[in-house]
C-alpha cells in the first residue's frame, strides 16, 4: 500500500494541481485561438499547417513517453514544475515564427512541453486523490477546460484590440512560468515503505490490463476529438446553419462536458469508476445517435450536450486506474494510457475527414458511436468500487 510523503497539506496540493491543469488548458487555448494569425505571419498554406500540427502531435506523444519514466525516477515535485516552465517558454515560439521551419521548431517544443506536463499533472492528480477519501480526478480535468475557456476569451479580446500575437503569447508564457514556479512547492510525492516494496514487486499489473485501459482511452478521446473538430462543421454542412450558429454545436458539447466533469466525482463516489465509464459511454452513444438522425438545430444541440455529458467522466477514471495499477511506476503506466488516448484525440478528426469523402458527415459519425458502444462493454475491466 502506498503512503504519501506529506510535503504539503492535501488541500494545498489539490489547489496546486488545479493550477497546473488550468495552466495547461490556458496554454493550449492561447495557441489554438491564435492559429489563424500565426499561419498568416509564417506565410504557410493550410496543408503545410496540417503537417506542422502532425509534428506537434508527434512531439507531444514523445514528451509523454519520456516524462512518464522521469516522473517515477525524479519525482513529481521536480518534473511537473519543469514541464510547466518548458510549456511557458514554448509559448514564445509560435508568435516569433516567420517561416515554416521556424514555426515547425516552435511547435515541436510546444508539443513536447504539453505532452510532458500532461503526464506529470495527471500523475500528481492520482497522488493527491489518494490523500482524499473520495474521487476528485474529474474536477481537475474540468479546470483544464476552464483554462482553455479563459484563454479563448482573452485571446479573442486581444485579437479584437489589435494586440500583436507575439505580445499576447509571450505574456501568456510568462504567466505560465510564474504559476509553474509558484505552485511546485505544494505538490506531493508518493513513496513506498521499504517493508512493502518486495510485496509490491510480486504483483506487477498485467500488460493486457494496461493496454485495455489505453484502448478505452483511445476510443473515448477519439470521440472527444471528433466533437472538438467536427461539431460546428456538422451543423453547417448537414443542418445548413450559418457559421455563427454552427459555433453553438461545439459550445453545447464543451459546456456540458465541463459541467459533467465537476459533477462526476460525486457520482463516482457512489457508483464506482466502472459504472462511470460504461454508462457514460452509453449516454454518449445516445447523444451521438441524436446528432446523427436529427434534422433540427435545437435537437442537434441537445444531442451534442448529451454527448458531452456522457464523455465527461470516463477518461479521468481511466487515468486514475492506470496511475493506481503500480504506484512505483505510475508515471510510466500513465504515459502509455494517456499516450494512447492522445493518439485517439489526434486520429479521430483525421478519420472522420477521410470518411467524409465517401459518405455524409453525419453518417461518418457512426464511428464514434460504435466506439462508445464498445466502451460500454469493455468498461467492465475497471472493478466497480465505491
Amino acid at each position: 500500500m502506498t503512503t504519501l510523503q506529506q510535503a504539503a497539506p492535501p488541500r494545498a496540493a489539490r489547489i496546486a494541481t488545479w493550477l497546473y491543469f488550468g495552466l495547461n488548458g490556458f496554454a493550449v487555448g492561447m495557441w489554438v485561438v491564435h492559429i489563424p494569425s500565426i499561419e498568416h505571419a509564417a506565410g504557410i498554406s493550410h496543408s503545410t499547417l496540417g503537417l506542422l500540427l502532425l509534428a506537434l502531435g508527434g512531439a507531444a506523444f514523445a514528451g509523454m513517453q519520456l516524462a512518464g519514466p522521469l516522473v517515477d525516477r525524479l519525482g513529481q515535485r521536480k518534473l511537473v514544475p519543469a514541464a510547466g516552465i518548458l510549456l511557458g517558454i514554448a509559448l514564445f515560439g509560435p508568435g516569433l515564427a516567420t517561416s515554416w521551419w521556424s514555426l515547425g521548431l516552435a511547435l515541436i517544443v510546444l508539443g513536447f512541453g504539453n505532452g510532458a506536463i500532461d503526464v506529470g499533472m495527471n500523475a500528481q492528480a492520482v497522488v493527491v486523490e489518494r490523500a482524499y477519501p473520495r474521487p476528485i480526478m474529474a474536477a481537475f480535468h474540468a479546470v483544464w477546460s476552464i483554462g482553455g475557456a479563459i484563454a479563448a476569451l482573452i485571446g479573442a479580446a486581444t485579437l479584437r484590440a489589435g494586440v500583436p500575437t507575439q505580445t499576447t503569447l509571450s505574456t501568456a508564457g510568462v504567466v505560465c512560468i510564474v504559476i509553474a514556479l509558484a505552485a511546485g512547492r505544494f505538490l506531493l510525492e508518493a513513496t513506498e515503505p521499504p517493508e512493502e516494496e518486495a510485496a509490491e514487486e510480486r504483483t506487477k499489473p498485467p500488460a493486457k490490463l494496461v493496454w485495455a485501459l489505453g484502448g478505452l482511452a483511445f476510443g473515448l478521446m477519439l470521440a472527444e476529438g471528433v466533437a472538438n473538430d467536427w461539431a460546428a462543421l456538422q451543423f453547417r454542412d448537414i443542418l445548413g446553419t450559418s457559421v455563427s450558429t454552427a459555433a453553438y454545436a461545439y459550445g453545447a458539447f464543451a459546456v456540458a462536458m465541463t459541467i459533467g466533469r465537476f459533477l462526476t466525482d460525486r457520482v463516482a463516489a457512489v457508483v464506482g469508476p466502472a459504472a462511470i465509464v460504461r454508462w457514460g459511454a452509453a449516454i454518449a452513444a445516445v447523444g451521438m445517435t441524436i446528432v446523427i438522425v436529427s434534422p433540427w438545430v435545437a435537437l442537434g444541440l441537445v444531442g451534442w450536450a448529451i454527448f458531452g455529458i456522457g464523455l465527461a467522466g470516463g477518461v479521468p477514471q481511466l487515468f486514475t486506474a492506470a496511475g493506481n495499477l503500480d504506484p512505483r511506476a505510475a508515471g510510466a503506466l500513465m504515459a502509455r494510457v494517456v499516450g494512447l488516448g492522445y493518439v485517439g484525440l489526434l486520429a479521430g478528426p483525421a478519420l472522420i475527414g477521410g470518411l467524409a469523402h465517401w459518405m455524409p458527415l453525419n453518417i461518418a459519425f457512426i464511428l464514434p458511436l460504435v466506439l462508445c458502444v464498445l466502451t460500454f462493454f469493455g468498461g467492465s475491466v475497471l472493478k466497480s468500487q465505491k
